[in-house]
């Protein structure tokens, strides 16, 4: 087993607490499921909103999937002027078999931010 680092990011189509979890969730989930990865796995999650989400934590949701004994934090992206709007973006750390592919999630808009990550498509 050894330590990997994969990114994810989701936009979000309202500025809701709903639509904040709902797609914190999905992201999550995904980022699970194409992994082959369980709570336990993890070591961390750092999440980042753009400065136009502030209805909720997306570490909210992460909680509600079984990541209460996770060390999970939020914080604002970086504002670049021109920067895609609405995106939740998430840096895991988790244990894996060393012949493990991180796989990275990239979904809905939020496909434009890497579209060279095959795995994220």
């Amino acid at each position: 087993m050894r330590l990997f680092a994969l990114r994810g990011a989701i936009t979000v189509d309202r500025n809701t607490a709903q639509a904040i979890l709902g797609a914190t969730e999905l992201l999550m989930r995904e980022i699970m499921e194409r992994n082959d990865l369980v709570p336990e796995d993890v070591v961390s999650c750092l999440f980042t909103l753009t400065e136009d989400l502030d209805a909720e934590f997306p570490a909210v949701a992460a909680r509600g999937l079984g990541f209460g004994q996770v060390p999970l934090m939020c914080a604002r992206e970086v504002p670049v002027p021109g920067s895609l709007p609405r995106v939740i973006r998430v840096m895991m750390h988790y244990h894996a078999a060393d012949d493990h592919t991180a796989r990275h999630v990239y979904l809905g808009e939020a496909r434009s931010l890497r579209r060279d990550l095959d795995s994220a498509q």
